[in-house]
């Protein structure tokens, strides 16, 4: 026999007293007490509460993502999680707006109060960096220091083996490589879609010849950005090339993963692609919302503080600005834009692939 749930009251469950009894401002300790010390904490609190509930999300997702094959249900899981992972962020954002309610003058009655604490020491937001994918290596020096190296060693045990799991990018890298329907006997995924650039930038070619508006100078301009299309196209179908340009750090995702990805992209009206092109615009959705609070934080760090350098030691506004431009996790899936081409040129699907994208796929072995 189940037991039955004891009562529960709203203050208890919630902890509130606990929650309200957390703002402890350092400028009273101090004896000069600042009004606007409350809000700054306070914000920073709710951030990470959402910093935690996006944790709980990613590892759902990293977990659904560790197994050998991810049905469609799962995928349609996925997209759910990340579509409030999602707004989340957009809350994010909007807190800004809050904060900016106080002023520079504000800010600076209590800003010496809090050296050397920066957000760049929280724990939540660097194991949400580091699940999503984002690596050592592509991180921009605080201070000319591993990020790790401004956290405490209690922060560095939590921090530091979040970057030897897999994340959600390479679990992502996976299942694309294991994406179905590329190279089949009877149609191959990549020989059609190269027919089908090469068609599309021959007619080009042709329209820009017999373009009789246009000066034979403005003609040659037009063929060399024409020409170097070509070559952008040329590089996605060389395997060595992709993997000179990922040494290079130029690209991320694998050969066989960018292939699939374009592949969803190309076929995403299929039916059983409806999901799995959702989920990888929502990644980039991810990505670019990251971006996006980076760069407000930054713009409220110059309105703020102006050319100061920040609490932590960093240069501030002109670090945040860097961070905001460099720290991104899946441009290879936003990048895809740059290879698509119009439905019109692509080649129909022979009809037995038609039949399994229309939901008649149900195993790895169909």
């Amino acid at each position: 026999m189940e037991k039955e749930p004891s009562p529960v009251y709203y203050s208890d469950y919630l902890k509130i007293d606990t929650l309200l009894s957390c703002q402890q401002p350092k400028s009273a300790e101090y004896g000069k007490p600042a009004h606007d010390e409350t809000l700054f904490i306070i914000i920073h609190q709710v951030y990470e509460l959402w910093f935690k509930l996006i944790l709980h999300e990613l590892d759902s997702l990293v977990d659904m993502f560790r197994k050998d094959y991810v049905d469609e249900r799962s995928i349609g899981e996925a997209v759910s999680k990340l579509q409030r992972i999602i707004q989340i962020q957009k809350i994010l954002i909007e807190q800004i707006h809050v904060l900016e309610t106080m002023t520079p003058l504000d800010f600076l009655e209590f800003r010496n109060f809090l050296n050397p604490a920066s957000g760049f020491q929280s724990v939540q937001f660097r194991l949400i960096e580091n699940k999503l994918g984002l690596r050592r290596k592509d991180r921009i020096l605080l201070s000319q220091k591993e990020y790790t190296k401004h956290l405490t060693q209690e922060d560095r045990d939590i921090v530091e083996p979040s970057e030897k799991e897999e994340s959600l990018f390479s679990l992502v890298e996976k299942w694309l490589e294991r994406t179905p329907f590329l190279d089949l006997p009877e149609f191959s995924f990549w020989q059609s879609y190269q027919v089908a650039v090469n068609t599309m930038l021959d007619s080009d070619r042709r329209n820009l010849q017999n373009n009789y508006m246009m000066s034979e100078e403005e003609k040659e301009k037009k063929f060399t950005e024409l020409e170097k299309t070509r070559d952008s196209f040329a590089a996605i179908f060389d395997e060595e090339e992709h993997n000179s340009l990922i040494a290079k750090g130029h690209r991320r995702l694998s050969y066989e993963a960018t292939h699939a990805a374009l592949f969803i992209n190309l076929y995403r009206d299929e039916p059983i692609l409806h999901l799995p092109f959702r989920f990888l615009t929502l990644l980039v959705n991810v990505d670019e919302l990251m971006t996006s609070w980076r760069s407000r934080h930054a713009q409220m760090a110059r309105r703020m503080i102006g050319g100061k350098i920040g609490t932590g030691g960093s240069s501030g506004y002109k670090y945040l600005k860097a961070v905001a431009d460099n720290h991104k996790t899946f441009s290879d899936l936003s990048n895809l834009v740059t290879f698509l081409i119009p439905r019109s040129k692509l080649l129909e699907l022979p009809p037995k692939i038609k039949k399994k994208l229309g939901f008649y796929h149900t195993s790895q072995n169909d």
